[in-house]
């Protein structure tokens, strides 16, 4: 009996912890294209891959300088800790990080961005 237990025990805690992985690898990843790389990271990204809470991106969003329209855009909330190895037209995978201060000096000249701001990592594919 208790050799029963133990092992039910055993299969619960491995069942739990795959799916916990595959929760957290599937929900948490995201794949983006740098869109635009503006003065002062006035940067905007757009969601190519992964299935994010809606409303925290903007469905449809246009560039008043460029007229370009973008789906699935939002503006870069995390300067600070940004690589500045990625290009306008890069395409990068990231996570939402909202566990980093971010404190450094940003200018404060304009460029238009979405209205919506996430602040992201970048990570390995």
């Amino acid at each position: 009996m208790k050799s029963f237990i133990f092992l039910s025990a055993i299969f619960l805690l491995t069942v739990s912890a795959d799916k916990c992985g595959k929760k957290e690898t599937a929900s948490g990843k995201f794949k983006a294209k740098l869109e635009t790389k503006a003065l002062c990271m006035n940067y905007t990204l757009r969601l190519l891959e992964g299935d994010i809470d809606t409303s925290l991106i903007v469905a449809n969003w246009t560039d008043e300088t460029t007229g370009k329209a973008y789906k699935n855009a939002f503006a870069l909330g995390s300067p600070c800790s940004f690589p500045d190895t990625l290009k306008q037209g890069d395409e990068f995978y990231f996570v939402i990080d909202t566990t980093t201060a971010q404190h450094c000096a940003v200018c404060m000249a304009y460029y238009p961005t979405p209205p919506k701001k996430l602040s992201i990592k970048v990570v390995p594919n």
